[in-house]
This record gives structure tokens, C-alpha cells and sequence, in this order.
């Protein structure tokens, strides 16, 4: 299987959600740990329909961590929580495996390390044009949207690369999924490359055109990843231990009980359990056992196949000038939390 000088200046929107994950993490102390006198964890998720909402709804981490501040923030997408990582604003994040990449190499080069996978990317995320337009092929010359530097854009233009296409011959809107939806009622764009639960909106008047499950077979699969600040990892082992913990029995949950872990989903992101519950199938979630494979992160001393995964990711962004270089092997290998996995979850 093959998935795919830190900057000194924020834009002034990067600076307005660096204010308010600010704001959210902390409140009464709770970012240092005074007042409470709890350790402060502060996580960043994403509107994605895995097992990670099962943690949040069910409050998982906060049952096995009766002694922290167990703070959730969340972000429309993995490039803003690379920016709130490097404003230190959160310690665990949800980040799709393309975000990873360009957090891992320069000019970021964030300080963290990939400590799951909280799912393979299927049909969950897919490119959906109006109904006119029959083929990839048919967009060029037409209006797409994606969020830029996402797991989306990355198997967007690995799509239109396989209809004969660049990323020229279109034109690129970088919108986050809800305004990708906005912009598509409007009629403001043709086509939109998005994640579930926006995706659904847009397959109810729009035709699918190809899916991330389609692309992955034509060898170019995309991830969500959970990752972890390096500092938080070597200072709180214990609650890195907890966290996984909780991820992994989400995971079964998931496996022997779908409905219930969907009951808990559709509560987050606001849906109907059955719907839920068929948004959640489009994903592939594995437990610790098996993201111990080579397939995946590996174990200690044998890091997995993940490692050139986000190195052929990494390929990709300096051929779209996001990042100054690709990072040999052994920088995503050494960024695979294999010590901490294996300690952790069973």
C-alpha cells in the first residue's frame, strides 16, 4: 500500500483562528493548568465521521483522565490545525495524511509525530460536478473547488492528471467544505472535490465523478492521521497511553457495534443515525493491532509503509511549490510514533 524556516508571518485569518482555538482551549487557567490544577489536553478535530467523534461524544478520554482538562476544539480542516499547532494551541490533532506531509517538511517543519490512523480515505470524499457534466475530463475550462494543501486537493489533481488534465486547464478555487457547498448553491462553481458530511449535501443535486477509494486502487490512497506534539509526547506518556486507548475502543466499538458508534456520530455532526451510520461505512478504521503492520506504522525498529506514504505525499506538494523540499525517508519514519503505539493500545 502506498498513501501518500517555519513561516513568520500569519495571514490575517490564520491569525483570527489561532485567536479563537486560543480562546476555546482555555478559558479559567485551563491552557496552563492553573486554577483547575489539572494537565491541560487540548485536541483539534475535524467534522469527519470516524471513530474520533466516538472518543469526543462518549467522552472516553475523559473517563480514563479523571486528573486533566480535556479541552476540544474544532477546525475545518488539517492546514488550519498545522496552524494552530505551531501557534501551540493544541497537543493532539486530526490531519489528513496530505497536511502531515507539508507539516513534516520545510519551511514548517512542525515539531509532531503521526500516533494513528484514524481512517483510510474512501468514498467518503469524492469529486461531485453538476449533473452536465458526465467525465473529469468534461472540466476543463470549468470552476473547482477544494480546500488547498487537503487530502481533497491532493486527490484532485491527481484526477484530473489521470483525465489528461493539469491543474491549469481548470480553474482552482480553494474553498473549505461548507463554503464549497455555499459557493455550489450559488452556482459560483462546476465542481467540488469534499469530505462527508458536506459531500452528501452536494450528491443530492450533483453527479460523482470519481471517488478517493478510485483513486487510492490507481495507487495514490489518502489518510486521516491523529498526530501528536513531540513535547506533549515525551512530557505526558501517560495520557499519549489513554488517548490511544480510547481511539482503539472506538475503533471496536465501531467494528461490533455500528449502530451505536453511529448513534454516537450522528450526535456530533448532527444527523440521523442511519445516515450516520452509511457515511461511516465509507471509511476504513483499524484497530492498534492492525495499524502495527507493515502495511501501516509499523513497530519499533521496523516503521511501516505510512513513512513513504507521506514521502510520495510531500512528491506531490513541492510539484504544487507548497513546500521548499522533500524530506528523505528517514524524516517520515522518524516522525512515525511506533514506540508510543506499541506501548499503547491492544
Amino acid at each position: 500500500m502506498s498513501l501518500h524556516s517555519r513561516r513568520t508571518v500569519l495571514t490575517a485569518g490564520a491569525t483570527a483562528l489561532l485567536a479563537l482555538a486560543a480562546t476555546a482551549c482555555t478559558g479559567a487557567g485551563a491552557a496552563d493548568g492553573k486554577g483547575s490544577g489539572k494537565v491541560p489536553v487540548r485536541i483539534a478535530y475535524q467534522a469527519i465521521p470516524n471513530a474520533d467523534l466516538v472518543v469526543k461524544n462518549q467522552r472516553l478520554l475523559e473517563k480514563a483522565l479523571p486528573d486533566a482538562e480535556v479541552r476540544w476544539v474544532k477546525f475545518d480542516s488539517g492546514g488550519d490545525v498545522n496552524t494552530a499547532v505551531i501557534a501551540g494551541a493544541v497537543d493532539f490533532g486530526l490531519i489528513g495524511s496530505s497536511p502531515v506531509a507539508k507539516g513534516l517538511s520545510a519551511p514548517l517543519d512542525i515539531p509532531y509525530k503521526v500516533l494513528w490512523i484514524h481512517d483510510l480515505i474512501g468514498d467518503n470524499e469524492a469529486l461531485v460536478a453538476k449533473k452536465e457534466i458526465a467525465s473529469v475530463a468534461a472540466l476543463k475550462g470549468r470552476k473547482v473547488a477544494a480546500p488547498f494543501g487537503s487530502t481533497a486537493h491532493y486527490s484532485l489533481l491527481a484526477a484530473l492528471e489521470s483525465a489528461g488534465l493539469s491543474a491549469s486547464d481548470v480553474s482552482l478555487v480553494d474553498l473549505q467544505p461548507q463554503d464549497a457547498l455555499a459557493a455550489w448553491q450559488r452556482g459560483d462553481i462546476d465542481a467540488a472535490y469534499v469530505w462527508t458530511p458536506t459531500l452528501t449535501e452536494l450528491r443530492r443535486t450533483g453527479t460523482v465523478l470519481t471517488t478517493s477509494r478510485k483513486i487510492a486502487a490507481a495507487g495514490k490512497p489518502t489518510a486521516d492521521l491523529g498526530v501528536v506534539t513531540n513535547a506533549f509526547a515525551a512530557e505526558h506518556p501517560k495520557i499519549v497511553d489513554a488517548w490511544l486507548t480510547a481511539e482503539n475502543q472506538a475503533v471496536e466499538l465501531a467494528r461490533k457495534d455500528p449502530a451505536k458508534a453511529a448513534a454516537a456520530i450522528g450526535a456530533e455532526l448532527n444527523l440521523k443515525p442511519a445516515e450516520a451510520r452509511a457515511q461511516l461505512a465509507e471509511l476504513v478504521l483499524l484497530t492498534a493491532r492492525e495499524q502495527r503492520e507493515p502495511a501501516y506504522l509499523g513497530t519499533p525498529g521496523k516503521p511501516g509503509a505510512l513513512a513513504g506514504n507521506l514521502r510520495d505525499a510531500a512528491v506531490f506538494l513541492q510539484g504544487q511549490k507548497a513546500i521548499d523540499a522533500v524530506p528523505e525517508r528517514a524524516a517520515f519514519e522518524k516522525a512515525l510514533a511506533v514506540e508510543e503505539l506499541s506501548r499503547g493500545a491492544r
